[in-house]
């Protein structure tokens, strides 16, 4: 015997899906098939680029970096030794903060650099 698909259970589901899926294009948001797709892939590529984000703003710090770095007369590898070997606990985010929003210490922070170098 064939079950019913349109009760009451079966439709607080497909509910469920559509409320999830509001916003999405054309048959994407309202045809139950196609957005139980779109819902998956959707949620795999958001897994994804969770740990996508983090790398790429980790390149986007390093580029200010290096960048600041460049127009005080260092290399970024360089500052980056200097950094470690002068026990400074800044990361590469504060770093790029400071570079972009304070630059007079960052020149503080490049000259306690060279001084370890």
């Amino acid at each position: 015997m064939v079950r019913a698909t349109s009760g009451v259970p079966f439709r607080k589901g497909r509910n469920r899906t559509f409320k999830l899926t509001k916003g999405f294009r054309a048959g994407r948001h309202n045809l139950y098939r196609q957005s139980l797709v779109t819902l998956i892939r959707g949620r795999k590529y958001a897994f994804r680029d969770r740990r996508v984000k983090k790398r790429q703003f980790r390149r986007l710090w390093i580029i200010r970096l290096s960048a600041a770095c460049r127009a005080r007369g260092l290399r970024y590898s360089q500052f980056i030794h200097g950094l470690q070997k002068s026990n400074c606990e800044l990361n590469r985010n504060a770093l790029s903060e400071i570079a972009i929003h304070d630059p007079a210490g960052f020149d503080a922070v490049v000259e306690l650099v060279k001084k370890h170098l």
